[in-house]
Order: C-alpha cells, then structure tokens, then sequence
C-alpha cells in the first residue's frame, strides 16, 4: 500500500467518523426535542435564519455570540427562537455546525445591564455612529439582513442599539410599538421615524439632525442600501417615503 492509499484510507475514515458523529447528535437533539428538554445554543459565526421549510428566504439573520433555542426538529431544518428577542425562523441543519450547546444562565450571564432612560440618551450619539460607519462600507439592501456590510432597514436599527448594549425588538412594527411616541415637532437625534401605511409601520430610519435620516432602503423605490435621506427632500426616495410618514419613536427602554 503506498503512502498516498494510506492517506486516502484514513481520510475516509475520519469523513466516516465525523458523519456518525453529525447523525449522532441529531439523534440526541431530535430525542431531547420529544422529551421536551429545552435546548439552548450560542452561535459561533453568522448564520442565516429563513421564513420557509425551502430556506430560500432570509426572515433574519443570527449573529455571532447570540443565543437560540430548538422548539422543533425536521429532517432538513429546525424551528429556533432567538432568545434576545424572541424571534422565531428555521435553522438550516447544515448550519448546526455553528453552534455551541448553551443554557439558559448563560444567556442571562451575557444579557447587557438594564439601563436608565438618561443612559440610553447618552448612548445615541454612538448608535448614528455605528450606521454612519455602516453607510461608508459598500452595502446593499438585503431583506432579513441583520449582520455587516448587508441590512433591511429594522435590522440595522437593531444591530446599531445592539452595539450599544440595548436591545430593541426586529421588525419596524415592533420597534414602533417598543418606542415611545413623540410629536414631529420634538424630534431629536437617535429617535426611530417610521414609515407604512395605515395599520402598519413597514420601514423604519433614525434621525440625524437638520430634517435628515439614516435608513437602508431596497432598490425599487430606495437608494439599493444605506443612505441619507430628508424629510422634507425633494428628490425621489425622500418623496416617496414622505407620503408614508408614520411618526417618530423614541428609545427609552430597554
């Protein structure tokens, strides 16, 4: 047998061993899912979180450090809820890989301290910093998207308070119904404008000062990623987005 075969077999073997282990501990996730144990996992990297059983569709995206928990295993995926949120997606079991088994004091260990409505006011010169930052690097808008250089419009809010240390919920909805309302009039830098229609906010960007603010926008009717835009500007996406004018929420919690 000359050296290259014997590398050759023992490649095969340690390809064999790591697939028994991979089965292995689907077994055990899959027997601890039906027993009703929560299993609760910290992420190693970036990972994609989908809306459908054909994972072909961001709903968001996990960052790094975050943690998650397995509510239910299919063969090709498995339903998670982001615990710093409670945002539910599927898991592409291909990405199981990148997580580390965790528990619940763990994530409570990790959670930033619960601030003070003065102390988040003094944070917000850092989060327009974080999306100025974010702005400079070539982008584009990307649906779901919550991680660099790519975000949808509520999920670079979210990351930039993250940075920060506060937590704010992930859809532009959601974070309307988490701020408090504030008339126009009293707008100040750090507060969330939201956009929709209606019944609902469907884009959200953050106040910079001087009738300007900072939202990633898609390509139809946007700038195609992070840009500046006026709230009273006279140019295409200030104007449509004007005519979708919501109100102004302001972070006081967290």
């Amino acid at each position: 047998m000359t050296t290259q075969s014997v590398v050759i077999f023992f490649g095969f073997g340690f390809l064999s061993k790591i697939c028994i282990a991979i089965v292995s501990r689907a077994k055990i996730l899959n027997a601890k899912l039906n027993a009703k144990i929560i299993m609760i996992y910290r992420s190693l990297a970036d990972i994609n979180i989908y809306d459908s059983p054909k994972l072909d569709r961001l709903a968001t995206q996990m960052a790094k450090g975050r943690y998650l928990q397995v509510l239910e295993a299919e063969p090709n995926f498995l339903k998670i809820q982001l615990l710093e949120d409670d945002y539910t997606g599927l898991l592409d079991r291909q990405d199981f890989e990148k997580l580390e088994l965790s528990d619940h004091q763990s994530f409570i260990d990790n959670l930033p301290p619960v601030l003070s409505t003065q102390e988040i006011c003094d944070r917000l010169p850092d989060v327009v910093t974080f999306i100025q930052k974010a702005m400079a690097i070539p982008n584009e808008y990307l649906w779901g998207g919550t991680v660099a250089p790519n975000y949808d419009c509520s999920g670079l809010m979210q990351a930039a308070f993250a940075s920060v240390g506060i937590w704010i919920p992930r859809d532009a909805y959601q974070q309307e119904e988490f701020a408090k309302t504030v008339r126009i009039e009293e707008i100040q830098v750090g507060d969330l404008i939201f956009f929709g229609n209606p019944t609902k906010a469907t884009h959200v960007g953050i106040y910079i000062g001087n009738g300007e603010y900072i939202h990633s926008s898609g390509k139809e009717h946007g700038h195609n990623g992070i840009a500046i835009s006026e709230l009273s500007g006279l140019d295409q996406v200030s104007q449509w987005y004007a005519k979708q004018l919501r109100g102004v929420g302001r972070i006081t919690t967290c």
